[in-house]
């Protein structure tokens, strides 16, 4: 795998009904491209109109760059929710999509999109999983991410067998001489959740950042020194700067301190790497579709691209008057909803329906509609 991740990135890939490529191509309505917190609307607006939704996202767990890059800080600016965490409002939005379960695949990035004769959209992605979709609505925020990589030269040659930047298995590093490079939020998770093994100790463990200060939950920061004075792990605050090896693996990192510049000699079996994300547009920018500075262009109605059935919502579009906000994406995502009707039920009239008074809704929810419920509209 390619991005960071943290225990609940796990947690949350298991409990999600995650997508697995197939031989033959999925059949669906719409392909929603991004799981960050307008997508996961997104799939709810569709399926208020009975579009049923694929989710595909690059990183290995929902929730885009709320989870991945501030899951525990707050937010203030969603419409009636005083604050919340990035964490709380990923939870939120999948409780709220729940009733039309959407699948999800997660750890792969669509890398080819083309038109058939029969006007829908065939999509692949780079684990080889295939849809034909009616539409295309793209949430990818500022694009894929990938994790900003170790620079040391020649390190690279251990990457997914003793260099990591994900988590797959826990279990893979059980009872493993362990480093984890990095000062956020996964870093510190993943730190706290290895040190829970009853044989872990300073010399089985160890965190190396490059300054004192981190970038992580307090609590987790915290907890963390704790486990430092028990000597249950070991915190260096320098930089790697260089490694050893043997007989083809990786035995040794040296990490040079910030402030005296000495060299320590750290022995591992295995070295997990959370320096955080970095965005690209990625294949996106070879679909045919209008870009102007990096994002796409739509119009204001229906946020459509140039390109008839694929929309864009969220911050990967642009428009006159565009602001980067996540409520400015969850109406756009409303708008792109009754745009892909269009082409979904090309011959049925869409009715924009009230979720307080429409019983069909209430249905569509398997919610029991209150007693002063009117008819369906």
């Amino acid at each position: 795998m390619s991005t960071e991740s943290s225990p609940l990135a796990a947690q949350a890939a298991t409990t999600l009904n995650v997508g697995t490529a197939g031989a033959d191509a999925i059949e669906t309505d719409a392909v929603v491209i991004g799981a960050g917190p307008v997508g996961l609307f997104q799939v709810f607006e569709l399926g208020l109109l009975e579009i049923k939704a694929q989710v595909v996202d690059s990183l290995p767990r929902v929730g885009g760059q709320c989870m991945e890059l501030y899951p525990d800080k707050p937010i203030y600016d969603i419409p009636a929710v005083p604050v919340c965490s990035g964490r709380e409002l990923t939870e939120s939005l999948l409780k709220q999509i729940a009733p039309f379960h959407p699948t999800f695949h997660l750890g792969q990035t669509v890398t080819a999109l083309q038109r058939q004769d029969d006007g829908r959209f065939a999509l692949q992605t780079s684990r080889g999983t295939r849809f034909l979709t009616r539409t295309v609505i793209i949430a990818a925020g500022v694009g894929a991410f990938e994790p900003r990589r170790l620079r040391v030269e020649g390190i690279a040659d251990f990457e997914n067998a003793q260099l990591f930047y994900r988590v797959r298995d826990p279990a893979d590093f059980a009872a493993k001489r362990l480093v984890i490079a990095g000062g956020g939020d996964s870093a510190l998770d993943w730190a706290l959740n290895f040190a829970r093994e009853a044989t872990r100790s300073a010399d089985t463990l160890v965190l190396v950042h490059r300054r004192h200060e981190f970038r992580a939950a307090p609590s987790n920061v915290g907890r963390m020194r704790e486990l430092v004075g028990q000597s249950r792990m070991r915190l260096l605050i320098g930089q790697i700067t260089g490694f050893e090896q043997a007989d083809g693996c990786l035995t040794a990192l040296q990490v040079t301190g910030v402030e005296d510049q000495t060299v320590t000699r750290v022995p591992l079996d295995a070295l997990l790497v959370f320096f955080g994300l970095s965005p690209r547009l990625g294949p996106i920018a070879d679909w045919g579709l209008d870009l102007e500075r990096r994002a796409v262009a739509v119009d204001t109605e229906r946020f459509e691209t140039n390109v008839a059935g694929v929309f864009a919502v969220g911050d990967i579009n642009i428009y006159p008057g565009k602001k980067k906000l996540i409520l400015s994406g969850f109406h756009e995502a409303a708008l792109a909803a009754f745009g892909a009707a269009r082409y979904v039920f090309p011959n049925k009239p869409i009715h924009l329906q009230y979720t307080t008074t429409s019983t069909k809704v209430h249905k569509l929810l398997g919610v029991e509609p209150p007693a002063h419920a009117g008819p369906a509209r």
